[in-house]
């Protein structure tokens, strides 16, 4: 394809970008990507109820996967920086198009929800780069045990490091502290999505509501459940 071809299109797609409803849709995609990074980590996170032995070896199939796992690492961090960019200036075009808000706020949990997206969505990004040294790379300490190579490969203690750390109950604490917020944003994240891509009616949009009420609190219960069983197991340091 030439280059005079391409040029107009790129135009064409930056200048959807550019007005309200591109940033929008941009919102809705990523967010789309991340909602499901969350489901698929939750399902990893809750093998520690099966035990070491299946939760390390679902550690060490994705480390034996590089490729796979590092395409996937560069499209979530290219999907929370559009994200997060998008959210900005969202949040920008509004403050300029109507510097004093509205005083009346007809759905309180909604309204909540929306006036904390700015500041939730950058606490929950800090926190994961917390979680990721803590149990990923272990910069934190806190009784990270690194992969060593044993006789069939290297060993992974996923399961013995999850259990280290949620043990420190600053540590759970900060993480329940980060799914709460979390959850606050998926709820308007999830119904506000369809909004933006023109789904919206009086008699689904309440459905919609609730569909992302119960699904938001299910994924906190999921992630919330971890720490809370390691502390009541295993004990508190």
């Amino acid at each position: 394809m030439s280059t005079a071809a391409v040029e107009p299109r790129l135009k064409r797609t930056w200048g959807l970008y550019e007005v309200y409803i591109g940033k929008k849709l941009v919102m809705a995609g990523t967010g789309v990507v991340l909602v499901l990074y969350i489901i698929g980590h939750l399902l990893g996170n809750l093998q520690i109820y099966a035990g070491p032995e299946q939760m390390n070896q679902y550690a060490a199939f994705l480390h034996s996967q590089p490729g796979l796992l590092w395409t996937a690492r560069i499209v979530l961090l290219a999907a929370v920086g559009a994200h997060i960019w998008s959210s900005f200036l969202l949040w920008r075009d509004k403050r300029r198009a109507r510097p004093i808000g509205y005083v009346k706020k007809d759905d309180i949990p909604a309204s909540y929800a929306s006036r904390t997206m700015m500041w939730s969505g950058p606490i929950i990004a800090a926190f994961v780069v917390f979680h990721v040294l803590h149990l990923t790379t272990g910069d934190v300490g806190l009784g990270f045990q690194p992969p060593t190579a044993g006789p069939t490969g290297e060993a992974f203690y996923a399961y013995e490091n999850v259990v280290n750390g949620f043990r420190y109950p600053a540590v759970s604490a900060a993480y329940i502290f980060a799914i709460a917020l979390l959850t606050m944003h998926l709820y308007h994240g999830m119904w506000s999505m369809f909004q933006s891509v023109g789904i919206s009616h009086p008699r689904y949009t309440p459905l919609l509501k609730s569909l992302a009420h119960v699904f938001s609190i299910a994924i906190a219960a999921g992630y919330i459940s971890i720490p809370v069983y390691v502390m009541i197991r295993f004990g508190v340091k």
